[in-house]
């Protein structure tokens, strides 16, 4: 039976004021959401200053991919057992710290110490965004409007990144793009107590060998596809981060069959609708987030732009999906989740296919526009009903396992997708004629067929498997007598 622990902090998200509060969370992942890509646009400034190997370089975003990737499952349990509040906090401070140790650094490893010591923060923080708007917002449209917001915010945290990344690099330092989250983290940190309800923290026997399995699991498949990404499916590093990743994951499956208090209760799965939106995080990332990989790829060596201009030129995507997620609660809200969903999925495949059409002689406004602002519609569709579906009928005592799943899946599913399509660009780019332009089209018109062939099965997934009826998938549910809650402490 699940204990609950007494807490001093029991408010209402109405007594906290729910606007203030949904600033502090997004605020957190937005800051998390930049730092995906404010570095990037750096590396070439940081390779030189800090005396990188071309191989090397790369481990300054992979160790904070290893490092968060791993760690998400393991983040969301702790705060499920130690306090979401708390384990949100110590995260945001975690990652602050490591971004001035960053901003800081001296040489090349004090940086890779950092960045992976930022991907352990953000493992603990950002679960417990998701969480805690599980718990502080009640269900219906005050939980949908907080949604539309926190799924914007990935995709816009990307774009801002890389426009925030080419400003700081071109006119101070690419230390800012780092130093810039200290008084960001601090910030959050300081109001999180104030502004964020605490929930009840559930206290019993923590799942040490899920935990350690899972999380070593996890690391281990993010690992294979890093490797990958930076050189073929036959390499020996890769192929024995996959065939531990099996044996690792196999175990976890059978630990969690079995454990009283799982860090992934299975039961989470059981609803038909649940594990189709959990299928669709995994499907829908690795097909659409790799276009940000591919696309500045595209303007910056095709069109000829500057890290800065290239920034600039994610604003329309951004923009398009800000206006989806505030148009989608109210769509979920009149149609349901299954037509939204279709919607969304259906937009982004449109999207794929004109991507496939680049031509190295054509502009933005004729190649790129277009495509990019479908991209963000389908997006912006697609991300907020399914974190709702994820979450709806979810007990309070298992959110943060739930959230937690959900951004394992997410973060797996981008890695998947680009180390997978990254190959598909590398092998079709190496036939064509010597122009390197006429390379790089042709190996990114094969990627964004993959990609959307990817989103193709998402489009199958939510028209074979959702059977979500017509309405608000966060409207109340039946009462305990007629729908047993996933929480229930029968089921432990």
């Amino acid at each position: 039976m699940t204990i609950l622990s007494p807490v001093s902090n029991t408010a209402t998200p109405t007594e906290r004021g729910s606007g203030a509060t949904l600033a502090v969370l997004v605020g957190a992942y937005l800051m998390i959401g930049v730092d995906s890509t404010v570095i990037n646009v750096a590396l070439p400034k940081i390779q030189h200053e800090l005396h990188f190997s071309p191989t090397g370089l790369s481990w300054v975003l992979n160790s904070y991919t290893l490092a968060f990737g791993g760690l998400l499952l393991l983040g969301s349990r702790i705060g499920d057992r130690l306090g979401r509040r708390r384990t949100f906090t110590a995260g945001v401070l975690l990652f602050t710290l490591a971004s001035l140790l960053g901003g800081l650094a001296p040489d090349n490893g004090w940086l890779l110490a950092a960045r992976a010591l930022q991907g352990v923060g953000a493992a603990l923080a950002t679960p417990n965004v998701l969480a805690l708007i599980a718990t502080n917002f009640a269900e219906g449209p005050q939980r949908n409007r907080a949604l539309s917001i926190y799924s914007a915010t990935a995709g816009i945290g990307a774009s801002v990144g890389l426009v925030l990344g080419g400003l700081l690099t071109s006119f101070v330092s690419w230390r800012w793009a780092l130093l810039i989250n200290v008084p960001v983290g601090t910030a959050v940190a300081l109001a999180a107590p104030r502004l964020i309800t605490q929930p009840p923290r559930h206290s019993g026997h923590f799942d040490a060998a899920g935990a350690l399995t899972g999380t070593l699991g996890t690391t281990a498949l993010v690992y294979g596809f890093i490797r990958v990404a930076g050189h073929s499916w036959g390499d020996g590093q890769a192929l024995a981060g996959f065939g531990a990743a099996l044996l690792l994951l196999a175990g976890f499956l059978l630990i969690e069959r079995r454990a009283a208090q799982p860090v992934v209760p299975l039961r989470l799965l059981a609803d038909r609708n649940r594990a189709g939106a959990y299928l669709n995080l995994l499907l829908i990332p690795a097909g659409m987030l790799p276009a940000f990989f591919f696309l500045t790829l595209f303007v910056q060596n095709a069109l000829g732009y500057s890290p800065l201009r290239a920034g600039f030129a994610f604003l329309p995507l951004t923009l398009s999906m800000f206006t989806a997620v505030r148009l989608a609660p109210r769509a979920l809200a009149r149609f349901g989740p299954r037509p939204v969903l279709v919607a969304g999925a259906v937009l982004l495949t449109v999207a794929g296919l004109w991507l496939t059409q680049l031509r190295a002689d054509g502009g933005f406004l004729t190649s790129l526009l277009g495509p990019m602002l479908v991209l963000g519609l389908g997006a912006g569709f697609s991300f907020m009903p399914m974190s709702a579906l994820v979450l709806t009928g979810v007990g309070a005592a298992e959110s943060g396992a739930a959230a937690g799943l959900l951004q394992t899946l997410q973060w797996t599913g981008g890695t998947v997708g680009l180390a997978v399509l990254v190959t598909v660009y590398g092998t079709a780019g190496r036939h064509g004629s010597g122009d390197p332009v006429h390379h790089l089209v042709r190996g990114l018109d094969a990627a964004f067929t993959g990609a959307t062939a990817i989103t193709v099965l998402a489009l199958l997934v939510t028209v074979l498997v959702l059977r979500t009826p017509p309405r608000d998938p966060a409207a109340p549910q039946p009462s305990a007598g007629a729908r047993r809650p996933v929480d229930s402490a029968a089921g432990r």
